[in-house]
This record gives structure tokens, sequence and C-alpha cells, in this order.
């Protein structure tokens, strides 16, 4: 049977070869995860032309996945170390990496991430209308941002970030509103600033139908952006945020009547006690459409340390409904990440990611936990090492203070008056030697 998409395929009961992975991947009946798709609950972005994808999903119910964003700009120009950037963060765990490259000739790197990598591939077509036409944003047209999306689906991207919800009406908004930090959003901004010089609606959302025939084609996931995410927490769950997720949940409707699928965009900067309660109101919104979250960062004065900003907002937010957490490096707001950067931001993504699933019960999801409970039970370290997210930082750091004494059983910390080494003697009978 013929379809367009992995949401076409659900709907007309095809299992897909990428609906086939991602329910073995998950332990999730085939029959269920259609069910889902098909309901727009999951997306699985997984672009025609992108052969060498291992497929994931990307919904509430499923692991929480993290993204990487990457990508060349004015200041740091090797593709070669982006695209070391880039499998160093499959290897740690990344399920999705975003291209946000804003200098040169941008295709050749964006045609080799579809070409080698193997996970999800996002891009923001906007960033790239500019460097593509190589002119001024106030000359470029309608056609000119269509045919850039256009360009990415026929490179072979999963997913593209469109700011769609951002319209006329935002910038009396904004204008009138007085937010603190007006629009964060460097796509958001630039569709703002293209609107305001040239008097035209956004055409991401007057040309909607037009992208939607693009990406039902190449079966491209829309990643509907929140241009008007709050910036710093006293901009959150204001009414231009809200305003532009009613927009949103419009648009996801319009998606899914074309079997395109759809992620949703959130916050942002967000206070923890109002994390839940985002949540819930994107999901009645959106109809349960997956969120994406940028954090959301929950305290606007750790720069050098908003990978744990993030993190500590990520959970809470994975836990109460989000799908997929965009990772946030100790370089957020203060310059391009480097190798070590993109590890630290991964690290405290997957933290907060597996956090999530355990609070809300994903099957199996503390199964690894309960392992290197029973490793630390027995002290057996190379156990420990193999259930740890990063064995390699685990083993530097214990072969880098080994206790003096027969460190077999104990660590630098505690030595004999190791609280398990004690119990374990204890409990079996043996004297418990500790001077």
């Amino acid at each position: 049977m013929n379809y367009t998409t992995q949401m076409d395929a659900a709907r007309k009961g095809v299992v897909t070869p990428q609906l086939k992975t991602v329910a073995e991947k998950e332990n999730m009946p085939v029959e269920r995860l259609m069910e889902l798709v098909a309901q727009g609950k999951v997306a699985v972005p997984a672009n025609k032309l992108h052969t060498c994808l291992n497929a994931e999903g990307v919904g509430s119910m499923l692991r929480t996945k993290i993204n990487v964003n990457l990508g060349v700009s004015r200041d740091c120009k090797d593709s070669d170390i982006e695209m070391q950037k880039v499998m160093s963060a499959v290897n740690m765990g990344a399920e999705a990496i975003m291209d946000l490259s804003s200098h040169g000739d941008t295709q050749p790197f964006r045609r080799k991430l579809t070409g080698e990598c193997p996970a999800m591939i996002g891009t923001v077509p906007v960033y790239d209308s500019v460097i593509h036409y190589q002119r001024d944003l106030a000359t470029l047209t309608a056609k000119d941002f269509i045919d850039v999306v256009r360009l990415h689906a026929q490179d072979g991207v999963d997913f593209v970030t469109l700011h769609c919800g951002i319209t006329r009406k935002t910038i009396d908004q904004i204008k009138n509103h007085k937010r603190k930090m007006n629009v964060v959003s460097r796509g958001g901004s630039l569709v703002f600033a293209w609107m305001s010089m040239t008097g035209e609606e956004n055409p991401f959302y007057e040309y909607y139908d037009e992208i939607l025939d693009i990406c039902e084609e190449y079966d491209v996931t829309i990643s509907l952006g929140d241009a008007c995410r709050p910036g710093c927490l006293a901009d959150a769950t204001d009414v231009c945020q809200i305003e532009e997720l009613v927009r949103l949940g419009e648009l996801t409707k319009r998606a899914w009547d074309h079997n395109v699928q759809v992620m949703v965009e959130g916050p942002g900067h967000v206070p923890m006690d109002q994390i839940a309660a985002n949540m819930k109101v994107q999901q009645t919104i959106c109809m349960g459409a997956p969120f994406y979250v940028l954090g959301p960062l929950v305290t606007d004065i750790a720069p050098g340390y908003d990978h744990i900003t993030s993190a500590i907002g990520g959970a809470i937010a994975a836990m109460s409904g989000a799908a997929f957490l965009c990772y946030v490096t100790p370089a957020e707001h203060l310059a391009l990440p480097n190798v070590e950067d993109v590890k630290q931001g991964i690290i405290a993504s997957k933290i907060a990611a597996h956090a999530a699933d355990i609070a809300k019960g994903i099957p199996g999801a503390r199964d690894i936990d309960d392992k290197m409970a029973d490793a630390r039970r027995a002290l057996d370290w190379d156990a420990q090492f193999a259930c740890a997210l990063d064995p390699e930082t685990a083993k530097k750091i214990r072969n880098d203070r080994l206790p003096e004494d027969d460190h077999s059983d104990t660590c630098s910390m505690c030595g004999k008056f190791c609280a398990v080494r004690s119990m374990n003697k204890a409990l079996a009978g043996e004297y418990i030697d500790i001077l």
C-alpha cells in the first residue's frame, strides 16, 4: 500500500521499517505505536532521503529524547570540528542533531550530516536563507524563504523548525506589552525583523499550505518554533507566549490534516513552579502533539553553568509531559560551545531525561539504576563503571584518587569507614577492621 509519510502509513495500518524500529526500541507493540503516530501524539521524524537514519520516536509516553545544537558560524568555520562534535554527541546518546550553521556554503555540511549521521537531523531554514542567497534580509521574498525549506527537505533533513506562529499581530503585542527581553528566538527575531522592514505577513504563516505540501512530499516533520518563548523569568507564561501557542495549536491541526507530523517547541526561561502548568497548557492546546522544550532554564543568573539550570528545568518538564529536550551547554549566553561544552551539555540533558523517565514510569527505565545499586552493594567497581552514563569520567576520578590501603573494596572518601563494606562484613558474620 502506498503512503506519503509515517503518519499516513500509521493511519493506513502500514508497518514501515521506521515504525518497526521505534516499536522495538521502546518495547511497545507496533500496533500501539501506530495508534499514537496516527493521532499525532508521537512523531517519527524520518525524511525519505535520510537513508542512514536510525529512527526514533518522540512522544511523552516514550523515552525522553535529547537534541544537540551544532553548526559552523563566522567565528568557528571548521566543519570538520563540528562533525567531530556530531559523532561524539551521537556516541554519547543524542537522538537528534540540529544544524544551526550560519556562515559560508552550508549545504555540504548539511548533506554530510544526512549522508553519514544516524541521528535525526533538524535545521532552521530561516537562518540559512540570508546565507544561501547572500542578500540582506529585507531584500528576500516570501518565495525565497519557502524555496529554502524545499532545499532542506531535498537535502534529507528530518525536521525543520519554522516560526509560523509569529504574525503581524505579534509586532503590536511586543511593542505594547513591554516585555523585559522582547524576542530572544534567533529565528523569531529574523522573521520579526523581516515583517517590520517589509510590512508583509510572516511567509511561514501565509504560505503554510505550500510548506505542508513540501513536508508531505519528503516526510519532513515540522517543529513549530516558539518565536515568543520567554528569554528571562520575568517574561514566562505571558500573553505573547500563550497567544502564539494558541496559533501553534491551530497550525498543528492543519498539518495533521495533510498527514504531516508535528512537534511543538516550548519555553525558554521558566520558574520551576510554572513548568508543569506550561506542559499541561501545551498538551491541551496542541492536542497532545510532542512538546520539544529548550531548557527550560529555571534561573537567569548562571552563565557558565546553564547546563545545570537547564537540566533542572528539563527534568521537571519531561516528568510533566515534555517529550524532547534541547540540550544547553555551559557556553549558553556566552559563546559557541567547544567539544567539552558539548559533552557537559549532553550529559546534563541525559541525566534530566533519564530522571524524568523513571519518574513517569517508562517501562525498564530504572533497570540500569537497579544494576548500579547491585554493583555498589557488591563494591564491584567495573560493574559500576559499566552502568555509568559517563564511564570514562567515573573511572578517571576513582583512579586519580585511590586510597592508600587495599582499594579493592573502598574508596578514598571513607576508606575502611565505608558503610557498604561494614554492612557486608557484619551480615556475613565477619570481623570488621576499621583502623
